[in-house]
């Protein structure tokens, strides 16, 4: 049998009921001074035995991986589930569904649905999430119990649940065990939330608080039994204290520090390697252009240029022209340094006003005061030598006239 909530063989239920612990579940209401009290933690009655039989009983068999493919397709692409138009909705739905790897995805009447998890090839959203602080308070009495179990093992066989969790409190008919809720946790989990009703004999009831049936179910003797039942861990529902809360925000785990820490040296490792990766692409880009140019120089070598190449010469041509143009980059160029000239003459006047010019453009600048350094230099050069041929024409003019005068006297 999977789960056994009886005493262990050879204890009688009288010596049970003497080892259980006297008031360890107070506050229950008033308790009788028989042997059947209000809250007594004797072992149960082998027909209560009898019933839990086939608690949590093993899961159906899944369906083989092809099925589930095949399935999932369905549900992502053509789910046959209502008939109409709005069955393209519905596989939009199940598409985002995956995309976030959570839900179920509906696709036909008589085909279970679809379960998407995070491990689905189709799950490409990541996120953080938060989980928000209980607002609940002790009064409410909500107890969080984590099992072993898959959701929907957990909510078939729910009844079963709530009469073994009521076994684990006694068996006292004054108490009664609802369930709150239950949500799926990752790696096939499930967080079950109960709360404890007790009744008086006059007729009210409250509920159990949230402390006093937390301190209940980590006794020794109840923990055995809840981890039976595949509880891995029980804890409270109730709201943080300031002083909690202060406490929690001012001291965060040290786990987290070291996180932090190490995700910064490897985003600023990884950011290196990528300017690194960045440098090495565009050399290797040079170097492989240059290979090409010498491969395509060393091809077309005796070849006539051909129609493609004498386009690509006038689409070149024609950007040069552009470049040099006086309306385009010179233009503006000229206009620029006229605007620095002013500018440098009225920074002689006020002082206090300062201008920085981009290096890039300051290097543009020199570059190009540089080549009409060069220009006026060499037109310099053209003047000099034209005045030397008009100085040998000019002499050479005198000597002749001298020549023709000495002939003629």
């Amino acid at each position: 049998m999977a789960f056994n909530f009886g005493a262990p063989s050879g204890t009688s239920g009288t010596a049970a009921a003497t080892a259980a612990p006297a008031g360890g579940f107070g506050g229950f209401g008033t308790t009788s001074t028989t042997a059947g009290s209000a809250f007594s933690f004797s072992a149960p009655t082998n027909t209560g035995t009898t019933a839990l039989g086939g608690l949590f009983s093993q899961p159906t068999q899944a369906p083989t991986q092809s099925n589930q493919l095949i399935n999932t397709a369905s549900a992502l692409s053509a789910p046959t589930l209502l008939g109409d138009e709005r069955d393209a909705i519905l596989a939009k739905w199940n598409q985002l569904q995956a995309f976030w790897g959570t839900g179920k995805g509906y696709f036909n009447n008589n085909i279970p649905p679809v379960e998407f998890t995070q491990e689905n090839p189709f799950c490409r959203f990541k996120a953080v999430g938060y989980s928000c602080m209980p607002s609940n308070k002790d009064e409410d009495g909500l107890v969080v119990l984590v099992f072993n179990k898959k959701e929907t093992e957990i909510r078939s066989q729910q009844q079963q649940l709530v009469e073994s969790l009521h076994k684990v409190l006694g068996g006292n008919q004054t108490l009664t065990v609802n369930v709150e809720g239950t949500k799926t946790l990752p790696d096939d989990q499930t967080e079950v939330v109960i709360y404890v009703v007790e009744r008086s004999p006059n007729g009210t009831s409250r509920r159990v608080p949230a402390t006093t049936l937390y301190a209940h179910f980590e006794q020794a003797n109840i923990k055995t039994q809840l981890q039976q039942l595949g509880v891995t861990l029980s804890m409270t529902r109730t709201e943080l204290s300031p002083a909690q809360i202060k406490q929690l925000l001012q001291n965060p785990p040290a786990i987290i520090s070291e996180d932090i820490s190490e995700l910064q040296k490897n985003q600023t490792t990884s950011v290196a390697k990528i300017a690194q990766y960045k440098r090495k692409l565009m050399d290797l880009s040079h170097r492989t252009l240059q290979v090409l140019i010498k491969q395509e120089i060393q091809r077309k070598s005796g070849y006539a240029i051909q129609a493609d190449e004498e386009q690509l010469r006038v689409q070149l041509d024609t950007i040069q022209g552009e470049l040099n143009a006086p309306t385009q980059f010179k233009g503006r160029l000229n206009e620029l340094m006229s605007q620095i000239r002013m500018q440098n003459h009225f920074g002689a006047v006020r002082s206090e006003e300062r201008y920085y010019i981009d290096a890039d453009l300051l290097r543009e600048i020199k570059q190009h005061l540089k080549q009409q350094q060069e220009g006026l230099s060499h037109l310099i050069s053209i003047i000099k030598d034209d005045l030397e041929d008009i100085k040998l024409v000019e002499h050479g003019l005198n000597e002749t006239i001298h020549i023709r005068g000495g002939v003629f006297s």
